[in-house]
């Protein structure tokens, strides 16, 4: 693969209105984006789904993504949060019902749900949310409390809800994404929404990471990075942004080694920085997958990533570590070509 094609299997870039459009296309052969996402929902039902996937796919050429397939996401949590629907689709009651359920009904149902995926073509779903929303507080917790998005109250059954979300899926063949770590479980505000989210309580060792050493525990082979600031871990840098987070706590502290992937970088919460400044400040502090939804910012995003590498031997080993990571994923989940 080329320095180019390398760069864009960093990238899942967002389906315009769920379908890849012309300036898409475009850009993957010009930019090689390798990973895209279902960013609104459709009740248009399975066959429909897998029609557009399949589309996408079939632009996975040799000067493409060097016949690398995609990585094709959607948001399917459950409740408010079900990106796909209609028929084929259950649907899928909140985190927060599937909570009480014994997690291994959970597993059987999440194997089910991740079937339906599976017949839609969908490979990772960016879900289960581990995060810890304290009792009582809900109401106040804007981006998990007040849409159900939680397993529960309490870090165990989060923990043991999560592990078996994610072992369903991986019996499905459907990859997830834990999320959003370190936790937005204790913050006021939806970083899709809002800028300056804090968390004033969450530290590095905190009893409420347990959900996220579970599902590392289970085998989770993504986990997605929070855009609020933790003023007890880094004060100084948004956790997308954060050696001490990404590196520090997940890598060494939790013993992670999968694919770490950022919320998406086009929310509010980073709309005041450049760019190209949070891609190279994503991936220079140990980031892997940056998600964005939106097309322009994707590109200079690229463009910033290629220019660093080329400048600077240190970042483009740290690009060439992380394309491996992405790599050795898709291999796993069948995505490489055979001859590769």
């Amino acid at each position: 693969m080329s320095e180019s094609q390398r760069i864009g299997q960093l990238f899942i870039i967002g389906l315009t209105r769920d379908h890849l459009d012309a300036a898409e296309r475009t850009a993957v052969a010009q930019f090689h984006f390798g990973s895209v996402s279902f960013t609104a929902k459709t009740s248009a039902g399975v066959a429909a789904v897998r029609a557009i996937v399949d589309a996408v796919q079939a632009e996975a050429t040799p000067t493409a993504t060097g016949r690398v397939k995609f990585l094709v996401a959607a948001n399917q949590e459950g409740g408010l949060i079900q990106a796909l629907s209609g028929p084929g689709f259950d649907v899928m009651p909140s985190a927060l019902s599937q909570g009480t359920l014994a997690p291994a009904d959970l597993e059987r149902m999440a194997a089910r749900w991740g079937r339906e995926l599976r017949a839609a073509g969908i490979n990772l779903d960016f879900a289960p949310v581990a995060d810890v929303v304290p009792p009582g507080t809900d109401a106040g917790n804007a981006p998990i409390g007040q849409l159900e998005r939680e397993y529960g109250h309490d870090p165990a059954t989060v923990s043991s809800h999560v592990a078996a979300f994610i072992r369903g899926m991986e019996e499905a063949g459907v990859a997830t994404s834990a999320k959003h770590f370190p936790g937005l479980g204790r913050v006021a505000g939806n970083t899709d929404f809002t800028a300056a989210v804090t968390d004033l309580i969450t530290t590095r060792h905190d009893p409420f990471l347990q959900p996220f050493a579970g599902a590392i525990h289970a085998g989770v082979p993504f986990v997605m990075i929070s855009l609020a600031t933790y003023e007890r871990i880094d004060p100084r840098h948004l956790a997308a942004f954060s050696p001490a987070v990404m590196t520090g706590m997940l890598r060494v502290d939790l013993g992670y080694r999968g694919l770490v992937i950022s919320d998406a970088l086009g929310a509010a919460a980073v709309a005041s920085i450049p760019p190209a400044t949070r891609a190279l400040d994503f991936v220079g502090a140990g980031g892997d997958m940056i998600v964005v939804n939106q097309l322009v910012p994707a590109v200079q995003m690229a463009q910033a990533l290629a220019s660093a590498a080329a400048q600077s031997p240190g970042f483009r080993d740290r690009v060439n570590d992380a394309v491996l990571r992405v790599l050795r994923t898709k291999e796993a989940m069948g995505l490489l070509p055979c001859d590769a």
